[in-house]
Protein backbone atom coordinates (compact mmCIF):
# COMPACT_ATOMS: atom_id res chain seq x y z
CA UNK A 1 0.00 0.00 0.00
CA UNK A 2 2.73 2.36 0.26
CA UNK A 3 2.39 2.78 4.09
CA UNK A 4 3.97 1.97 7.36
CA UNK A 5 2.58 2.52 10.83
CA UNK A 6 5.04 2.86 13.34
CA UNK A 7 3.92 2.26 17.36
CA UNK A 8 7.25 1.47 19.02
CA UNK A 9 7.67 5.04 20.13
CA UNK A 10 4.27 4.83 22.42
CA UNK A 11 3.42 3.05 25.46
CA UNK A 12 0.94 0.81 23.88
CA UNK A 13 1.40 -3.12 24.45
CA UNK A 14 0.67 -6.66 23.67
CA UNK A 15 -1.35 -6.64 26.91
CA UNK A 16 -3.37 -3.52 26.03
CA UNK A 17 -4.42 -4.50 22.63
CA UNK A 18 -5.43 -7.98 24.26
CA UNK A 19 -7.29 -6.40 26.94
CA UNK A 20 -8.99 -3.97 24.25
CA UNK A 21 -9.66 -6.69 21.65
CA UNK A 22 -13.14 -7.22 22.59
CA UNK A 23 -14.01 -3.69 22.39
CA UNK A 24 -12.51 -3.45 19.23
CA UNK A 25 -14.34 -6.04 17.34
CA UNK A 26 -17.35 -4.49 18.67
CA UNK A 27 -16.51 -1.25 16.74
CA UNK A 28 -15.47 -3.49 14.04
CA UNK A 29 -19.02 -4.83 14.02
CA UNK A 30 -20.61 -1.27 14.42
CA UNK A 31 -18.43 -0.58 10.90
CA UNK A 32 -20.08 -3.48 9.30
CA UNK A 33 -23.64 -2.27 10.28
CA UNK A 34 -22.53 1.71 9.37
CA UNK A 35 -21.39 0.68 5.84
CA UNK A 36 -24.63 -1.49 5.39
CA UNK A 37 -26.99 1.40 6.03
CA UNK A 38 -27.61 2.01 9.49
CA UNK A 39 -28.77 5.00 11.00
CA UNK A 40 -25.85 6.72 12.16
CA UNK A 41 -26.99 10.53 12.38
CA UNK A 42 -29.42 9.71 14.55
CA UNK A 43 -30.25 13.74 15.30
CA UNK A 44 -30.93 14.01 11.63
CA UNK A 45 -31.93 10.01 11.03
CA UNK A 46 -29.54 10.20 8.39
CA UNK A 47 -26.97 7.58 6.99
CA UNK A 48 -23.38 8.09 6.66
CA UNK A 49 -22.08 6.41 3.33
CA UNK A 50 -18.94 8.35 2.86
CA UNK A 51 -17.69 4.79 2.19
CA UNK A 52 -19.47 4.23 -0.36
CA UNK A 53 -18.65 7.02 -2.58
CA UNK A 54 -14.88 4.75 -3.24
CA UNK A 55 -16.71 1.67 -3.84
CA UNK A 56 -20.24 2.44 -5.22
CA UNK A 57 -20.94 -1.53 -4.91
CA UNK A 58 -21.38 -1.35 -1.09
CA UNK A 59 -24.12 1.22 -1.18
CA UNK A 60 -27.26 -0.21 0.62
CA UNK A 61 -29.80 1.08 -2.50
CA UNK A 62 -29.36 0.62 -6.53
CA UNK A 63 -30.37 4.29 -6.57
CA UNK A 64 -27.53 5.28 -4.49
CA UNK A 65 -24.67 3.45 -6.39
CA UNK A 66 -26.33 4.86 -9.94
CA UNK A 67 -26.03 8.48 -8.26
CA UNK A 68 -22.51 8.06 -7.15
CA UNK A 69 -21.67 6.70 -10.23
CA UNK A 70 -23.46 8.48 -12.98
CA UNK A 71 -21.78 11.78 -10.39
CA UNK A 72 -18.36 10.82 -10.85
CA UNK A 73 -18.99 10.51 -14.78
CA UNK A 74 -20.91 14.15 -14.64
CA UNK A 75 -17.48 15.23 -13.16
CA UNK A 76 -15.29 14.11 -15.02
CA UNK A 77 -17.29 15.39 -18.06
CA UNK A 78 -17.48 18.51 -16.76
CA UNK A 79 -14.33 19.26 -16.12
CA UNK A 80 -13.02 18.10 -19.71
CA UNK A 81 -15.54 20.26 -21.23
CA UNK A 82 -14.23 23.00 -19.52
CA UNK A 83 -10.50 22.62 -20.06
CA UNK A 84 -11.59 22.42 -23.83
CA UNK A 85 -13.42 25.27 -23.96
CA UNK A 86 -16.47 23.62 -24.54
CA UNK A 87 -18.07 25.20 -21.54
CA UNK A 88 -17.01 28.95 -21.44
CA UNK A 89 -17.98 32.00 -20.31
CA UNK A 90 -18.50 35.18 -21.69
CA UNK A 91 -15.21 36.40 -21.28
CA UNK A 92 -13.48 33.02 -22.82
CA UNK A 93 -12.05 30.21 -21.51
CA UNK A 94 -12.47 29.44 -18.12
CA UNK A 95 -8.67 29.63 -16.32
CA UNK A 96 -9.10 30.56 -12.57
CA UNK A 97 -11.44 28.74 -9.88
CA UNK A 98 -12.89 30.59 -6.86
CA UNK A 99 -14.48 28.33 -4.85
CA UNK A 100 -16.93 29.20 -2.12
CA UNK A 101 -17.67 26.84 1.36
CA UNK A 102 -16.87 26.44 4.39
CA UNK A 103 -15.53 23.50 7.08
CA UNK A 104 -15.45 20.80 5.09
CA UNK A 105 -16.40 22.29 1.77
CA UNK A 106 -13.53 24.43 1.74
CA UNK A 107 -10.84 22.33 4.56
CA UNK A 108 -10.62 19.21 1.79
CA UNK A 109 -10.11 20.72 -1.24
CA UNK A 110 -7.52 23.14 0.14
CA UNK A 111 -5.49 20.23 1.67
CA UNK A 112 -5.74 18.46 -1.42
CA UNK A 113 -5.18 21.50 -3.68
CA UNK A 114 -1.88 22.18 -1.12
CA UNK A 115 -0.94 18.68 -1.67
CA UNK A 116 -1.42 17.76 -5.28
CA UNK A 117 -0.63 20.98 -6.89
CA UNK A 118 1.89 22.19 -9.21
CA UNK A 119 1.82 26.36 -10.69
CA UNK A 120 3.02 24.55 -14.12
CA UNK A 121 0.95 21.60 -14.34
CA UNK A 122 -2.35 22.24 -12.97
CA UNK A 123 -5.33 23.25 -15.87
CA UNK A 124 -6.55 25.81 -13.51
CA UNK A 125 -5.70 28.21 -10.42
CA UNK A 126 -8.28 28.02 -7.70
CA UNK A 127 -8.76 30.44 -4.79
CA UNK A 128 -11.07 30.10 -1.85
CA UNK A 129 -13.43 32.27 0.22
CA UNK A 130 -13.19 30.25 3.29
CA UNK A 131 -14.80 32.53 6.12
CA UNK A 132 -17.22 35.69 5.80
CA UNK A 133 -14.60 38.08 6.45
CA UNK A 134 -14.74 41.09 3.86
CA UNK A 135 -11.56 42.10 4.25
CA UNK A 136 -10.03 38.52 3.23
CA UNK A 137 -12.65 38.22 0.45
CA UNK A 138 -11.30 41.50 -1.11
CA UNK A 139 -7.51 40.01 -0.75
CA UNK A 140 -9.06 36.94 -2.85
CA UNK A 141 -10.68 39.14 -5.87
CA UNK A 142 -7.56 41.39 -5.67
CA UNK A 143 -5.59 38.96 -6.07
CA UNK A 144 -7.47 37.56 -9.15
CA UNK A 145 -7.90 40.94 -10.56
CA UNK A 146 -8.72 41.59 -14.25
CA UNK A 147 -9.62 37.90 -14.66
CA UNK A 148 -12.69 37.42 -13.24
CA UNK A 149 -13.73 37.35 -16.49
CA UNK A 150 -12.62 33.84 -16.87
CA UNK A 151 -12.97 32.92 -13.66
CA UNK A 152 -15.10 30.03 -12.68
CA UNK A 153 -17.07 30.04 -9.45
CA UNK A 154 -17.75 27.19 -6.93
CA UNK A 155 -20.49 27.86 -4.31
CA UNK A 156 -20.73 24.49 -2.30
CA UNK A 157 -23.17 23.99 0.84
CA UNK A 158 -25.33 21.02 1.56
CA UNK A 159 -28.60 23.59 2.65
CA UNK A 160 -27.83 26.51 0.80
CA UNK A 161 -28.43 28.58 4.11
CA UNK A 162 -25.10 28.51 5.34
CA UNK A 163 -24.33 31.88 6.14
CA UNK A 164 -21.13 32.33 5.67
CA UNK A 165 -21.04 30.31 2.70
CA UNK A 166 -24.08 32.37 1.13
CA UNK A 167 -22.13 35.84 2.19
CA UNK A 168 -19.43 34.77 0.11
CA UNK A 169 -21.55 33.93 -2.77
CA UNK A 170 -23.35 37.58 -2.09
CA UNK A 171 -20.22 39.10 -1.91
CA UNK A 172 -18.50 37.30 -5.20
CA UNK A 173 -21.57 38.07 -7.19
CA UNK A 174 -21.41 41.44 -6.17
CA UNK A 175 -17.91 41.32 -7.34
CA UNK A 176 -18.96 40.12 -11.03
CA UNK A 177 -21.51 42.24 -11.14
CA UNK A 178 -19.65 45.48 -10.81
CA UNK A 179 -16.78 44.26 -12.97
CA UNK A 180 -19.99 43.82 -15.81
CA UNK A 181 -20.33 39.94 -15.46
CA UNK A 182 -23.06 38.36 -15.24
CA UNK A 183 -22.82 35.83 -12.45
CA UNK A 184 -24.85 32.59 -13.33
CA UNK A 185 -22.60 32.84 -16.62
CA UNK A 186 -19.84 31.59 -14.20
CA UNK A 187 -21.45 29.73 -11.40
CA UNK A 188 -21.39 25.78 -10.42
CA UNK A 189 -22.99 24.94 -7.14
CA UNK A 190 -22.48 21.73 -5.54
CA UNK A 191 -25.97 21.21 -2.93
CA UNK A 192 -28.62 19.25 -1.91
CA UNK A 193 -31.68 18.76 -4.47
CA UNK A 194 -33.88 20.78 -3.57
CA UNK A 195 -31.96 23.12 -1.28
CA UNK A 196 -32.06 26.89 -1.15
CA UNK A 197 -29.15 26.91 -2.97
CA UNK A 198 -30.01 24.30 -5.75
CA UNK A 199 -33.42 26.98 -6.53
CA UNK A 200 -31.45 30.01 -6.45
CA UNK A 201 -28.74 28.01 -9.34
CA UNK A 202 -31.28 26.73 -10.93
CA UNK A 203 -33.63 30.30 -11.15
CA UNK A 204 -30.62 32.25 -12.13
CA UNK A 205 -29.15 30.03 -14.54
CA UNK A 206 -26.23 28.64 -13.52
CA UNK A 207 -24.19 26.46 -15.40
CA UNK A 208 -24.34 23.26 -13.32
CA UNK A 209 -25.82 21.90 -10.23
CA UNK A 210 -23.69 19.01 -8.57
CA UNK A 211 -25.46 16.99 -6.01
CA UNK A 212 -24.26 16.55 -2.32
CA UNK A 213 -26.62 14.19 -0.59
CA UNK A 214 -27.88 14.10 3.18
CA UNK A 215 -25.76 11.17 3.93
CA UNK A 216 -22.33 12.51 3.44
CA UNK A 217 -21.45 14.46 6.26
CA UNK A 218 -19.17 18.23 5.86
CA UNK A 219 -16.46 16.79 7.15
CA UNK A 220 -16.11 13.53 5.60
CA UNK A 221 -16.95 14.92 1.83
CA UNK A 222 -13.66 15.40 0.15
CA UNK A 223 -14.01 12.23 -1.78
CA UNK A 224 -17.80 13.25 -3.15
CA UNK A 225 -18.21 15.93 -5.82
CA UNK A 226 -17.27 18.88 -2.57
CA UNK A 227 -13.96 17.48 -3.56
CA UNK A 228 -13.60 15.34 -6.48
CA UNK A 229 -15.32 18.17 -8.68
CA UNK A 230 -12.54 21.06 -7.67
CA UNK A 231 -9.58 18.59 -7.97
CA UNK A 232 -10.69 17.07 -11.60
CA UNK A 233 -11.20 20.81 -12.28
CA UNK A 234 -7.53 22.06 -11.33
CA UNK A 235 -6.38 18.45 -13.38
CA UNK A 236 -5.73 16.12 -10.41
CA UNK A 237 -6.01 12.37 -10.70
CA UNK A 238 -9.07 11.93 -9.00
CA UNK A 239 -9.88 8.18 -9.91
CA UNK A 240 -6.21 7.64 -8.33
CA UNK A 241 -7.13 9.83 -5.07
CA UNK A 242 -10.61 7.29 -4.97
CA UNK A 243 -8.68 4.18 -5.36
CA UNK A 244 -6.21 5.25 -2.66
CA UNK A 245 -9.11 5.39 -0.01
CA UNK A 246 -10.87 2.51 -1.54
CA UNK A 247 -7.31 0.56 -1.04
CA UNK A 248 -7.23 1.74 2.41
CA UNK A 249 -10.84 1.10 2.95
CA UNK A 250 -9.98 -2.97 2.25
CA UNK A 251 -7.26 -3.07 4.30
CA UNK A 252 -9.17 -1.18 7.05
CA UNK A 253 -12.15 -2.85 7.21
CA UNK A 254 -9.79 -6.28 8.17
CA UNK A 255 -11.08 -7.44 11.47
CA UNK A 256 -7.64 -8.42 12.44
CA UNK A 257 -6.39 -5.82 14.68
CA UNK A 258 -2.78 -5.91 13.80
CA UNK A 259 -3.08 -6.05 10.24
CA UNK A 260 -5.80 -3.20 10.35
CA UNK A 261 -3.85 0.34 10.90
CA UNK A 262 -6.96 2.42 11.65
CA UNK A 263 -7.87 0.05 14.55
CA UNK A 264 -4.00 0.46 15.62
CA UNK A 265 -4.49 4.02 15.27
CA UNK A 266 -7.70 4.02 17.25
CA UNK A 267 -6.13 2.05 20.18
CA UNK A 268 -2.97 4.14 20.17
CA UNK A 269 -5.18 7.06 20.96
CA UNK A 270 -7.21 5.44 23.39
CA UNK A 271 -4.16 4.50 25.56
CA UNK A 272 -2.60 7.80 25.21
CA UNK A 273 -5.18 10.34 26.33
CA UNK A 274 -6.56 7.31 28.47
CA UNK A 275 -9.81 7.09 26.91
CA UNK A 276 -10.61 10.39 27.27
CA UNK A 277 -8.46 12.39 25.15
CA UNK A 278 -6.22 13.86 27.88
CA UNK A 279 -3.34 13.81 25.83
CA UNK A 280 -3.59 16.96 22.82
CA UNK A 281 -2.20 15.36 19.65
CA UNK A 282 0.45 17.25 17.48
CA UNK A 283 0.80 16.45 13.59
CA UNK A 284 3.77 16.97 12.49
CA UNK A 285 4.18 15.88 8.59
CA UNK A 286 7.91 16.18 6.99
CA UNK A 287 6.95 17.51 3.90
CA UNK A 288 5.36 21.39 2.76
CA UNK A 289 2.43 19.70 1.05
CA UNK A 290 1.04 18.15 4.44
CA UNK A 291 1.05 21.63 5.92
CA UNK A 292 -2.53 21.77 5.15
CA UNK A 293 -3.06 18.35 7.22
CA UNK A 294 -3.20 19.61 10.85
CA UNK A 295 -5.63 22.03 9.94
CA UNK A 296 -7.84 19.35 7.78
CA UNK A 297 -7.36 16.98 10.72
CA UNK A 298 -8.47 19.37 13.11
CA UNK A 299 -12.19 19.16 11.61
CA UNK A 300 -12.12 15.40 11.11
CA UNK A 301 -11.20 14.43 14.58
CA UNK A 302 -12.32 17.93 16.97
CA UNK A 303 -15.62 17.45 15.20
CA UNK A 304 -16.26 14.16 15.41
CA UNK A 305 -15.08 13.02 18.51
CA UNK A 306 -15.73 16.35 20.63
CA UNK A 307 -19.44 15.10 21.95
CA UNK A 308 -20.57 15.92 25.49
CA UNK A 309 -22.63 13.01 25.91
CA UNK A 310 -22.43 9.49 25.19
CA UNK A 311 -24.63 7.14 23.22
CA UNK A 312 -26.57 6.61 26.21
CA UNK A 313 -27.25 9.93 27.26
CA UNK A 314 -24.50 10.06 29.81
CA UNK A 315 -22.35 13.85 30.10
CA UNK A 316 -18.94 12.52 29.32
CA UNK A 317 -17.34 15.52 27.62
CA UNK A 318 -15.30 13.24 25.10
CA UNK A 319 -12.80 14.41 22.42
CA UNK A 320 -9.41 14.72 20.95
CA UNK A 321 -7.49 18.10 20.53
CA UNK A 322 -5.71 18.19 17.40
CA UNK A 323 -2.51 20.78 16.71
CA UNK A 324 0.31 20.88 14.23
CA UNK A 325 2.77 22.74 11.94
CA UNK A 326 5.46 21.23 9.50
CA UNK A 327 8.84 19.33 9.68
CA UNK A 328 11.19 21.35 9.88
CA UNK A 329 9.55 24.25 10.51
CA UNK A 330 8.53 23.57 14.06
CA UNK A 331 12.14 23.13 15.16
CA UNK A 332 12.32 26.41 15.51
CA UNK A 333 8.90 27.04 16.87
CA UNK A 334 6.98 24.80 19.38
CA UNK A 335 9.44 21.56 19.55
CA UNK A 336 11.10 23.83 22.25
CA UNK A 337 8.24 23.51 24.61
CA UNK A 338 7.26 19.87 23.12
CA UNK A 339 10.95 19.01 24.59
CA UNK A 340 11.00 20.44 27.90
CA UNK A 341 7.71 21.80 28.53
CA UNK A 342 4.35 20.22 29.36
CA UNK A 343 3.81 16.31 28.73
CA UNK A 344 0.36 16.71 27.83
CA UNK A 345 0.48 15.47 24.15
CA UNK A 346 1.89 12.57 21.64
CA UNK A 347 3.35 13.32 18.37
CA UNK A 348 2.04 11.82 15.39
CA UNK A 349 4.83 12.32 12.49
CA UNK A 350 4.08 11.70 8.73
CA UNK A 351 7.43 10.90 7.24
CA UNK A 352 7.49 10.84 3.05
CA UNK A 353 10.61 9.12 1.73
CA UNK A 354 10.67 10.29 -1.62
CA UNK A 355 12.13 14.43 -1.45
CA UNK A 356 11.06 15.58 -4.89
CA UNK A 357 10.88 15.23 -8.89
CA UNK A 358 14.05 15.94 -10.87
CA UNK A 359 17.59 15.96 -10.15
CA UNK A 360 18.66 16.37 -6.95
CA UNK A 361 20.48 19.13 -5.21
CA UNK A 362 23.42 18.95 -2.86
CA UNK A 363 23.87 21.43 -0.56
CA UNK A 364 27.30 19.63 1.10
CA UNK A 365 29.42 16.27 0.05
CA UNK A 366 26.68 13.34 -1.21
CA UNK A 367 24.12 16.00 0.98
CA UNK A 368 20.81 16.60 -0.52
CA UNK A 369 18.26 19.42 1.06
CA UNK A 370 16.03 15.96 1.75
CA UNK A 371 18.30 14.24 3.64
CA UNK A 372 18.43 17.08 6.02
CA UNK A 373 14.55 17.48 5.91
CA UNK A 374 14.68 12.89 7.30
CA UNK A 375 17.45 14.00 9.42
CA UNK A 376 15.40 16.65 11.44
CA UNK A 377 12.55 14.30 11.58
CA UNK A 378 14.54 11.29 12.74
CA UNK A 379 16.34 14.07 15.23
CA UNK A 380 13.16 15.13 16.61
CA UNK A 381 12.02 12.27 17.14
CA UNK A 382 14.20 10.92 18.93
CA UNK A 383 14.74 14.41 21.23
CA UNK A 384 11.23 13.97 21.83
CA UNK A 385 11.60 10.10 22.65
CA UNK A 386 14.90 10.93 25.14
CA UNK A 387 12.42 13.09 27.07
CA UNK A 388 9.78 10.39 27.43
CA UNK A 389 7.66 11.82 25.13
CA UNK A 390 5.16 9.22 22.81
CA UNK A 391 4.96 9.24 19.57
CA UNK A 392 3.48 7.47 16.41
CA UNK A 393 5.31 7.54 13.10
CA UNK A 394 3.08 7.14 9.50
CA UNK A 395 5.34 6.74 6.55
CA UNK A 396 4.15 6.62 3.15
CA UNK A 397 6.35 6.26 0.09
CA UNK A 398 5.61 9.75 -2.24
CA UNK A 399 2.88 12.20 -1.89
CA UNK A 400 0.41 11.47 -5.10
CA UNK A 401 -3.25 11.77 -5.48
CA UNK A 402 -3.30 7.79 -4.41
CA UNK A 403 -1.69 8.58 -0.75
CA UNK A 404 -3.40 11.64 -0.46
CA UNK A 405 -6.29 9.43 -0.96
CA UNK A 406 -5.23 6.67 1.43
CA UNK A 407 -4.62 9.22 3.99
CA UNK A 408 -7.88 10.69 3.98
CA UNK A 409 -9.21 7.35 4.40
CA UNK A 410 -6.94 6.33 7.19
CA UNK A 411 -8.26 8.57 9.72
CA UNK A 412 -11.82 8.96 8.59
CA UNK A 413 -11.82 5.00 9.67
CA UNK A 414 -9.54 6.09 12.73
CA UNK A 415 -12.29 8.42 13.65
CA UNK A 416 -15.13 6.03 13.03
CA UNK A 417 -13.36 3.23 15.14
CA UNK A 418 -12.62 5.45 17.81
CA UNK A 419 -15.90 6.59 18.16
CA UNK A 420 -17.38 3.43 18.58
CA UNK A 421 -14.44 2.48 21.70
CA UNK A 422 -15.34 5.16 23.66
CA UNK A 423 -18.97 5.12 23.25
CA UNK A 424 -19.99 8.35 21.27
CA UNK A 425 -21.72 9.34 17.99
CA UNK A 426 -18.96 10.80 15.73
CA UNK A 427 -21.42 11.40 13.03
CA UNK A 428 -23.27 14.22 14.46
CA UNK A 429 -22.46 18.16 15.29
CA UNK A 430 -25.22 19.56 17.93
CA UNK A 431 -22.34 21.74 19.45
CA UNK A 432 -21.72 23.40 15.74
CA UNK A 433 -25.30 24.07 15.11
CA UNK A 434 -25.33 25.48 18.91
CA UNK A 435 -23.34 28.19 17.75
CA UNK A 436 -25.01 28.59 14.78
CA UNK A 437 -28.32 29.55 16.50
CA UNK A 438 -26.28 32.01 18.82
CA UNK A 439 -25.14 33.80 16.10
CA UNK A 440 -28.37 34.38 14.57
CA UNK A 441 -29.29 35.71 17.93
CA UNK A 442 -26.95 37.93 18.19
CA UNK A 443 -27.95 39.65 14.29
CA UNK A 444 -31.30 39.56 15.54
CA UNK A 445 -30.11 41.72 18.65
CA UNK A 446 -28.10 43.66 16.25
CA UNK A 447 -31.13 44.86 14.51
CA UNK A 448 -32.96 45.41 17.47
CA UNK A 449 -30.13 47.89 18.56
CA UNK A 450 -30.23 49.68 15.09
CA UNK A 451 -33.91 50.14 14.64
CA UNK A 452 -33.73 51.78 18.81
CA UNK A 453 -31.08 53.77 17.63
CA UNK A 454 -32.33 54.58 14.31
CA UNK A 455 -35.82 55.61 15.95
CA UNK A 456 -33.79 58.33 18.51
CA UNK A 457 -33.09 61.34 17.03
CA UNK A 458 -29.18 61.02 17.02
CA UNK A 459 -29.59 60.80 20.77
CA UNK A 460 -26.31 59.03 22.26
CA UNK A 461 -26.99 56.04 24.94
CA UNK A 462 -24.87 53.89 26.59
CA UNK A 463 -24.92 49.96 26.03
CA UNK A 464 -26.41 49.84 29.72
CA UNK A 465 -29.35 52.05 28.52
CA UNK A 466 -29.83 50.86 25.02
CA UNK A 467 -29.89 47.26 26.63
CA UNK A 468 -32.36 48.28 28.70
CA UNK A 469 -34.85 50.22 25.73
CA UNK A 470 -34.71 46.80 23.74
CA UNK A 471 -35.46 44.65 27.36
CA UNK A 472 -32.14 42.81 27.37
CA UNK A 473 -30.90 44.15 30.29
CA UNK A 474 -29.05 40.78 31.05
CA UNK A 475 -27.19 41.23 27.74
CA UNK A 476 -25.77 44.10 27.87
CA UNK A 477 -22.19 42.49 27.29
CA UNK A 478 -23.53 42.06 23.84
CA UNK A 479 -25.20 45.06 23.43
CA UNK A 480 -22.02 47.01 24.01
CA UNK A 481 -19.83 44.44 21.61
CA UNK A 482 -22.12 44.75 18.78
CA UNK A 483 -22.33 48.72 19.10
CA UNK A 484 -18.66 48.73 19.36
CA UNK A 485 -18.46 46.53 16.22
CA UNK A 486 -20.83 49.11 14.61
CA UNK A 487 -19.06 52.49 15.47
CA UNK A 488 -16.26 50.61 14.04
CA UNK A 489 -17.73 50.87 10.34
CA UNK A 490 -19.29 52.65 7.91
CA UNK A 491 -22.15 50.34 6.99
CA UNK A 492 -24.34 51.35 9.82
CA UNK A 493 -23.66 54.69 10.65
CA UNK A 494 -23.36 54.58 14.09
CA UNK A 495 -20.92 56.94 16.23
CA UNK A 496 -19.30 56.46 19.32
CA UNK A 497 -18.60 58.56 22.54
CA UNK A 498 -15.71 57.04 24.08
CA UNK A 499 -15.51 57.16 27.57
CA UNK A 500 -12.36 55.93 29.60
CA UNK A 501 -14.71 53.87 31.26
CA UNK A 502 -15.97 51.82 28.17
CA UNK A 503 -19.17 50.87 29.52
CA UNK A 504 -19.86 54.63 30.10
CA UNK A 505 -19.26 54.85 26.03
CA UNK A 506 -22.07 56.28 24.04
CA UNK A 507 -23.36 55.27 20.80
CA UNK A 508 -25.66 57.31 18.11
CA UNK A 509 -26.75 57.10 15.16
CA UNK A 510 -24.59 59.78 13.10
Amino acid sequence: MGLALDLSRTEVSDEFFAEMEPRIQLAFAEMVALEGGEIANRDEGRMVGHYWLRNPALAPTPDIRREIEETLVRIKTFAADVHAGIIRGPKGAFQNLLLIGIGGSALGPQFVTNALGHPLRDKMRVSFFDNTDPDGMQRVLASIGPELGQTLCLVISKSGGTKETRNGMLEAKWAYKDAGHDFGKHAVAVTGRGSELDTNASRNNWIRTFPMWDWVGGRTSELSAVGLLPAALQGFDIDSLLAGAKACDEVTRLSVTNKNPAALLALAWFQLGRGKGEKNMVVIPYKDRLELLARYLQQLIMESLGKQKSRDGFVVNQGLSVFGNKGSTDQHSYIQQLRDGMNDFFVTFVEVLSDRDGAPFFVESEVTTGDYLHGFFLGTRQALTDGDRQSITITIREISAFSIGFLIALFERAVGLYASLVNINAYHQPGVEAGKKAAAQVIELQSNILTHLGGSSKTPYTAHQIASAIRKDDDVEHVYKICEHLSANLSHNVSKLAADNPLESKFCKA
